[in-house]
């Protein structure tokens, strides 16, 4: 009795183990290119054109975006003259007071970023487009905006390379 006891439990902490052990991991990234056609992508630089400044922000965008490109697709990179060509730049990046709180002062801020993107396909350039996409964040405003910025801005370049992204490659 007493080995039968151990035995399931030896077995249980031995499956407990495997299955804490082993991890499956599965990624979808979206891209749906077809690789024969399209081989190479230019990535213009993005420069910022908003009237506010914040000088890392382009650095920012422009690693972010060919990062995305380089880790998500096997497109080669190349100076000019690729099959799909992003160019575009920073136009505005704002903040503004989103609420009041009961004493008549600003309780919640806005940031917010556009980028203006042209995309050019050179293999079917029925593809080809020019759009904004925007991206915002909020932070309290009992927060010095030098403490949020660059998590803030960082999420917001994220989520403007997603749809940048989505709306090149991953035809959803």
């Amino acid at each position: 009795m007493k080995n039968s006891i151990l035995k399931s439990v030896l077995l249980a902490l031995l499956s407990l183990v495997m299955v804490c052990g082993c991890t499956v991991s599965y990624k979808l990234n979206g891209a749906s290119i077809d690789y024969n056609t399209i081989k190479t992508i230019t990535i213009e630089t993005f420069s910022n054109r908003a009237a506010y400044q914040w000088a890392p922000m382009a650095p920012m965008f422009n690693n972010t975006l060919s990062d995305r490109y380089n880790s998500q697709t096997k497109l080669r990179q190349v100076k000019r003259d690729g099959d799909l060509v992003l160019s575009g730049e920073i136009t505005s990046y704002d903040q503004t007071n989103k609420s009041i709180s009961a004493d008549g002062y600003s309780s919640m801020v806005q940031l917010k970023i556009t980028v203006k993107v042209k995309f050019t396909n050179n293999k079917q350039h029925n593809d080809d487009f020019d759009k904004t996409f925007t991206a915002n964040r909020e932070y309290d405003s009992s927060q010095q905006l030098s403490a949020v910025q660059e998590e803030l801005v960082q999420q917001m370049i994220d989520d403007i390379v997603d749809q940048v992204f989505n709306a090149t490659v991953a035809n959803w």
